[in-house]
């Protein structure tokens, strides 16, 4: 943008502002930034700082022309809103509308991979299903060799260390250095029976509560060694020099998809390759959304679920005019967290998001814990559904079936060997202390243990098939069992309900429930009576979180001055509503979730049950806060990949062009982007930058004396850019 010195003053002036926004964001608002007579603008502004993801240009308008307690009004019930604008822009991502069993089917993820591999299912049969299953059945291999190698190596290694390597035959198999072909030394054999034995060192378990889910889809490692590296290099060179592949980008997108169906299997390797090194889009342009999928799932299928669950996420924070409805979702999503790399839960989040948390956003609190509950992406996450009761007929070893002429088996002795319990308390302790009561809540370990023999049997059919829900008596622990003092009777899987319902409409549930809903809409410590009252419609209401929202935001309190622009976005916050504030056109979504990433807020990819904080002292650092001005001025100069700015439009206004004075351009972008709402030291600081950078271009205009020359006064482009992300980067843009 600007040369020597004003580039470096620029770069000041952005260290500043975000390194004075940790002092300014313990400070209160001043109540004289916005312009006397403003007060219903400051409401609707208000208004949709907290309800949405930020006003849009044009916003404030509408929600003032409406009448901001009618548009509020509108926003408790999103079922009256029209979102077809949205359904639009989400329609090439196919997943969102499959059922869970069709994700695992079309994304298969390593479990499935391998009993395709090990012939314990057919290939499909369709071609393009086909391609993807041979790519990762092939991936699996190399992985299980190598595997296989470097424990066969380190068994030799510990048996004879001076067996250094294993030196490679031409057709791939092994042997030992020094060795002749065929003889091994006793304790050669004896290290490699050892390897490869069950029982070794090196076999995994074959119980499921042992199995272990890398962070990635099975069939792909996370991070390639040098020698993975160098045979994908090797396969892409192979790839990108037969002809027939050469011109293939040139081929219409249909006619170009069936030539690459028809490719041999090492060939669909080399694409599957050059897509996960970055290369190879050109492969993708103009194909359908099913066809594009299918290729980006050749090189890594789970990923392909989790990139448009993730697109689709910031899309409708961005473009939904249902915006309290995707507030809600968020809230609740992070209140009911599931971690997206917890194995198979990457290819249940999508029905867990649609099917789980948004129909009940703004419903019942019991409807919405019972629906968590028996969810197979929850019942995966905290381990629920491998739970057994101690006592349980599957802890006793006892079979599903009688014996013979109808006789039951006998009941295993205590001597007969260990008998395992199984019980895992992950999810009672979760659903006590983050989900209903709270950590202050007034239960014990003891009311941790019990409710979780009461959930014992809560499991899920064939989960990695994409199964759902089911309870097994046969994992369920007998007898009753008593919670916060009360007996729960025997009764199989209502006992859960039981509990469930006993929890949700307990008082220190409806309090904590509104303090958090509090925390999210009002600030990070709310006034005490706010919470009460929330509490008691909680209870009056039956937990109905339509008319606890109403209740708060009717309040005098979610109105006081104190509360304006008081609260800290979070990364998400500030991204979708950054590119909401400029009115910009997201072609393609996936640079922004990057984006999130850098700032330490991957979507859905909070690994604690807590899930992400929504208080200030998680998000305000110098570092942090500097990224997002990094982000702001990426986003304002068009250098972020899929997304349209036109800060012109938004600087010039109603007038035919951008104003001729940089700073009557800073005065536009004020008003558009922060209605005005400006403390005097963002606004001087910025000015005297302007000032600073036109003197210092004028300066070198002069020295250069190279093309004619422009008035001191006239901004390019470049610097109504510069001026839009710093304001976006101001400490004024990073509170709602």
């Amino acid at each position: 943008m600007f040369k020597g010195r004003a580039r470096f003053a620029i770069l000041l002036l952005a260290v500043s502002l975000a390194c004075a926004v940790p002092s300014l964001l313990a400070r209160k608002k001043d109540k004289d930034v916005v312009p006397p007579g403003a007060s219903e603008q400051k409401r609707a502004l208000h208004a949709l700082n907290r309800l949405t993801f930020g006003p849009r240009p044009g916003d404030i308008q509408h929600v003032m022309t409406v009448g901001v307690d009618k548009w509020i009004d509108q926003q408790l019930h999103p079922e009256r809103i029209d979102d077809s604008a949205l359904d639009a822009r989400l329609e090439p991502f196919r997943t969102l509308h499959m059922s869970t069993r069709e994700i695992a089917q079309d994304f298969p993820d390593g479990q499935e991979i391998n009993q395709v591999m090990n012939g314990k299912k057919s290939m499909p049969s369709d071609p393009a299903l086909r391609m993807v299953y041979e790519v990762q059945i092939e991936r699996q291999q190399e992985r299980k060799d190598k595997k296989d190698k470097d424990r066969l190596q380190a068994a030799i290694t510990n048996a004879n260390p001076a067996t250094a390597n294993i030196s490679s035959r031409a057709d791939g198999s092994s042997m030992v250095p020094g060795a002749a072909e065929g003889a091994n030394t006793s304790a050669d054999v004896s290290a490699m029976n050892s390897a490869m034995s069950p029982s070794g060192a090196g076999h995994e378990a074959a119980d499921p509560a042992a199995t272990k889910i890398t962070s990635d889809n099975d069939a792909i490692p996370a991070k390639l060694t040098p020698e993975e590296e160098a045979e994908q290099k090797r396969r892409e060179e192979q790839l990108y020099t037969d002809l027939e592949v050469q011109q293939l980008p040139s081929l219409p997108p249909d006619q170009r998809f069936k030539k690459i169906l028809a490719m041999s299997a090492d060939a669909h390797l080399s694409l599957a390759d050059s897509l996960r090194s970055g290369k190879g889009q050109e492969f993708l342009e103009g194909l359908t959304p099913k066809q594009k999928e299918t290729l980006l799932a050749v090189n890594n299928p789970g990923g392909v679920v989790t990139s448009e669950l993730a697109q689709a996420k910031l899309l409708r924070a961005i473009y939904s005019e249902r915006q309290l409805e995707e507030v809600m979702t968020d809230f609740w999503f992070n209140h009911f967290n599931v971690f997206v790399d917890k194995g198979v839960d990457r290819l249940l989040l999508t029905s867990y998001e649609r099917d789980v948390i948004r129909p009940h956003a703004l419903g019942k609190f019991e409807d919405l814990v019972v629906a968590t509950a028996k969810s197979p992406a929850m019942l995966f996450y905290l381990d629920n559904w491998l739970s057994v009761g101690p006592d349980s007929p599957q802890a006793l070893g006892i079979p599903a079936h009688p014996g013979p002429y109808g006789r039951p088996y006998a009941r295993p002795r205590p001597n007969q060997g260990k008998r395992p319990s199984g019980l895992n308390e992950n999810y009672g302790r979760e659903l006590l202390e983050l989900h209903t009561l709270s950590v202050n809540g007034g239960y014990s370990q003891r009311d941790v243990t019990e409710v979780a023999k009461v959930f014992t049997g809560w499991t899920i059919e064939k989960p990695y098939q994409g199964g759902e829900f089911k309870f097994d008596p046969r994992m369920h622990e007998p007898g009753p069992k008593f919670v916060l003092g009360r007996k729960i009777k025997p009764k199989g899987e209502s006992e859960g309900l039981e509990v469930l319902h006993r929890l949700a409409t307990d008082p220190h549930t409806a309090h904590f429930v509104s303090l958090k809903l509090a925390e999210r809409f009002v600030s990070d410590d709310p006034p005490p009576a706010l919470v009460d009252r929330m509490a008691k419609t909680f209870l009056k209401k039956k937990g109905d979180i339509r008319e606890v929202l109403s209740t708060l935001f009717h309040s005098p309190e979610f109105w006081d001055d104190g509360t304006y622009r008081d609260k800290v976005k979070t990364p998400f916050e500030f991204v979708a509503s950054a590119v909401r504030a400029t009115g910009a056109d997201v072609e393609d979504a996936l640079p922004l979730t990057r984006q999130l990433n850098n700032m330490g807020m991957p979507l859905y990819g909070a690994q604690p049950p807590t899930g992400y904080s929504m208080k200030a002292e998680t998000w305000v650092s110098s570092s942090a806060l500097l990224n997002r001005m990094n982000f702001a001025l990426a986003l304002t100069s068009g250098k972020i990949k899929g997304v349209k700015v036109d800060v012109a439009q938004l600087a010039g206004g109603n007038l035919p062009s951008v104003p001729p004075d940089s700073n009557l351009a800073l005065s536009a972008l004020e008003t558009s982007l922060l209605a005005g709402d400006v403390s005097k030291q963002t606004h001087d600081s910025i000015t005297a930058q302007i000032e600073t950078a036109t003197t210092s271009n004028t300066q070198q205009k002069q020295r250069n004396k190279t093309g004619p020359r422009k008035p001191a006064d006239q901004p390019r482009s470049s610097d109504v850019n510069t001026i839009a992300g710093l304001l976006l980067g101001s400490p004024e843009f990073q509170r709602k």
